[in-house]
């Protein structure tokens, strides 16, 4: 039995048949005459199946931002599906496969975001050197987060930073610097002729909305007692997908995510008034996807994100 603060959604494809029978599949209904699938089809939608198949059903030039999560070249269990880590060349290969995959489904103003540990992120920089020396996109930036939780290992580091690969397929591009800044308090405060300078009073404190850099130590990870954690193993916060998907996109943009998992990318670009389409081959996860899409008709709010602005990790917004 769960305490009744356990918001983790666990739920059965059986338990939760209604919400995965609103997904797509490859089956003949839910394609066109052409055999693939309309941009009208499958605009906020999660399409259930084999990424590598589906991505060639879809239209091309739909997508004006990417945010990708693939497996990790680790050993994981993903809904009683076991995933064994391989070789560095192989990750390499399968790597490539889905990025030549995806860069059709771009536009040539789209942006891409890769998440990675830091033994995958080895092998998907080469990849993406490759491409970008095949001129196929450009590397922008590599983000680094902070995971505040996991265990410790008694031979090694605590491993507790993650990548994301920051690229664009041309140097036109959205980037959204004022909706992405984070408050911080001023302790010392700067005046210059007795006036703030760069930061604002307040009766609850002084503050400023600072430019984010590529580390980010605000992110909490989704534990049991928040509204959007799931049972899923590799779950990503929402409060850092808003982040890459208030900096690239716009409002109506569609955000496209080819390994959704438990739809957290989906879920966020709804609650931000974007437009989504996902993938995910567990039916399992398919239907947590949709059950939190759901959820986010009745609910918008975001951890960490409130009234336009990211807050620091473990504070309310006071001001």
């Amino acid at each position: 039995m769960k305490s009744s603060r356990n918001k983790t959604l666990d739920i059965t494809v059986e338990e939760g048949r209604i919400f995965f029978e609103k997904c797509l599949n490859l089956k003949s209904k839910d394609l066109n005459q052409e055999g693939n699938f309309s941009t009208e089809q499958i605009l906020n939608k999660t399409i259930c199946g084999d990424t590598f198949a589906v991505m060639e059903k879809l239209p091309r030039s739909f997508v004006d931002l990417a945010v990708i999560d693939p497996p990790y070249n680790l050993t994981k269990t993903y809904a009683e599906k076991k995933i064994a880590e391989t070789s560095r060349e192989k990750y390499f290969e399968y790597t490539q496969t889905w990025l030549e995959k995806l860069l059709p489904l771009l536009k040539n103003n789209s942006s891409l975001y890769i998440c990675c540990d830091w033994k995958s992120s080895i092998v998907i920089a080469d990849v993406l050197v490759k491409f970008e020396e095949e001129k196929k996109l450009i590397i922008q930036n590599r983000i680094t987060w902070q995971r505040e939780k996991g265990r410790g290992a008694k031979e090694n580091w605590k491993n507790s930073m993650e990548d994301i690969w920051f690229c664009t397929i041309s140097s036109n591009f959205t980037f959204n610097l004022d909706d992405v800044k984070i408050r911080r308090k001023v302790i010392a405060p700067y005046k210059e002729n007795g006036k703030p300078k760069d930061w604002t009073e307040n009766e609850k404190g002084n503050y400023r909305d600072t430019c984010p850099g590529n580390f980010w130590d605000d992110i909490s990870i989704p534990f049991w007692s928040m509204a959007e954690n799931t049972a899923h193993p590799t779950q990503k916060p929402e409060k850092l997908i808003a982040k890459l998907i208030l900096a690239s996109s716009k409002k109506g943009d569609v955000v496209f995510d080819p390994f959704c998992g438990s739809g957290t990318t989906s879920v966020t670009a709804k609650k931000l008034e974007r437009n989504y389409c996902g993938i995910e081959l567990s039916e399992q996860f398919c239907t947590w996807c949709e059950k939190r899409l759901c959820d986010a008709e009745k609910d918008k709010s975001i951890q960490g994100y409130s009234n336009g602005i990211f807050w620091e990790r473990n504070s309310k917004p006071e001001v």
